[in-house]
């Protein structure tokens, strides 16, 4: 007589009657396994199904072996195998009034009850290829920490700054933005060096490519890295900037960039007419394949401070209130939008982010291109110096402010917490 063991939990009444076959069954138990011993059919009895308790309460539950058929025909004769009971409903604490259900039709928590819910009905989602990497470089060999931003550094553009792409490149960050700290000893009023076909953002761009072949380098076009006065532009005696003959020397320096290998340059000059004439300097050099994401609106904010301190490009004098965009306004920000997008911008960008969700909507709703925001310096360093103080969740703000600039509808963010943020979405530990 052969016999086949299968381990089943122990869930079901005595079973009986299946089939015209006999069962043995034992009482349901919460806490013991059991094996069912399937006996050979003999000419003086049929085949019967004997329960044993098993020894063990471990290792994979097996199946009987039972055919289709044979469960359908057990259901259909009463014997239903038992599940888990209803659960019980739970309990209010002491002192909760009783009252009559509000007459609802909608209920909107029903959709947010448990985590897969939620995860399901989520609009916005955040991932590591929505952000791009603002990196500072330098001359130098060594890595100079920002004081103002914690956990930046003005890389050595031989070594720090490789690294520093290289570990972004295993969380899934592939673009990055470079910002240069010049020497004082190169910076002249006209800006000349910004356009050094062998300057340090030319040459830390080939090195990058060359390391990197399919990184998307991001550049920055203004003069005020390489600015003796610090200013965007061009600065007449009057102390007025000078519009024209800044756009001639920024045409020339994403002619550069490009030239070094840049995927995108990024005017963030604010000049009238910028964006026409560098489209039109890209493509008379054989650059038709560049972008350009225009800083569509950038305000004149006070978010900016530490910034300026990594690249030591504060203005000599005055401010740039001239150029730059009012705080209070709104409306122009649509102005900028339609010539920029009339002249030929791939991306349009908002900058500073957070304290401007309503203009990333605003452009978000009345233009079809790519919208980018700039979590800037100081959006950066508070949160960072909260989360010292112990007053926030730095972890938590951090995502929540990334993913606020998402719903407002950004594209992509640029943002100095892009490798923190992305280690958080890939699920490793917080720094």
């Amino acid at each position: 007589m052969a016999s086949s063991i299968v381990n089943v939990p122990c869930n079901v009444q005595a079973i009986k009657g299946l089939d015209c076959q006999n069962y043995i069954g034992l009482r349901p138990s919460r806490n013991l396994k059991f094996n069912c011993v399937r006996t050979g059919t003999t000419a003086r009895r049929p085949r019967l199904f004997v329960v044993r308790a098993s020894e063990k309460n471990d290792g994979p539950v097996k199946k009987m072996g039972l055919s289709d058929e044979e469960c359908e025909a057990a259901v259909v004769a009463g014997n239903v195998p038992k599940a888990p009971p209803v659960p019980r409903k739970p309990a209010a604490p002491v002192g909760t009034p009783v009252v009559p259900s509000l007459p609802l039709n909608r209920r909107p928590r029903r959709n947010r009850k448990s985590p897969v819910l939620r995860a399901a009905f989520q609009e916005t989602q955040l991932s590591p290829a929505n952000f791009v990497y603002p990196l500072f470089i330098h001359e130098g060999e060594e890595d100079t920490p920002i004081g103002a931003m914690p956990g930046c550094y003005r890389l050595g553009w031989r070594h720090g700054l490789v690294e520093e792409v290289g570990k972004a490149r295993d969380v899934g960050v592939n673009s990055v933005v470079l910002f240069p700290k010049v020497p004082d000893a190169l910076k002249s009023s006209a800006g000349d060096e910004a356009y050094n076909d062998n300057g340090l953002v030319p040459r830390a761009i080939r090195l990058l490519k060359d390391k990197y072949p399919d990184l998307v380098i991001y550049t920055d076009v203004a003069l005020d890295p390489y600015s003796s006065d610090g200013h965007d532009g061009i600065v007449r005696e009057d102390g007025v900037i000078m519009n024209d003959e800044t756009v001639h020397q920024l045409c020339k320096q994403a002619v550069s960039q490009a030239r070094a290998g840049a995927d995108v340059v990024s005017p963030s000059d604010m000049m009238d007419g910028r964006i026409g004439a560098i489209r039109e300097a890209l493509d008379a050099e054989g650059f038709q394949h560049v972008s350009i994401m225009s800083y569509t609106a950038k305000y004149a904010s006070s978010f900016y401070g530490p910034f300026r301190e990594a690249l030591d490009s504060n203005p000599r004098f005055g401010d740039k209130k001239t150029y730059q965009m009012n705080p209070a306004n709104y409306r122009e920000a649509l102005v900028e939008t339609h010539e920029d997008e009339s002249e030929g911008a791939d991306i349009l960008l908002v900058k500073p982010g957070l304290p401007y969700l309503d203009i990333i909507r605003l452009l978000r709703d009345n233009s079809s291109l790519p919208i980018a925001a700039y979590q800037v310096s100081g959006e950066y360093s508070m949160i960072k110096a909260g989360g010292v103080l112990k007053m926030i969740d730095e972890e938590k703000v951090m995502m929540e402010s990334l993913m606020c600039l998402r719903r407002a509808g950004a594209d992509i963010i640029l943002t100095y917490f892009a490798l923190q943020a992305a280690k958080c979405l890939c699920g490793e530990k917080r720094i």
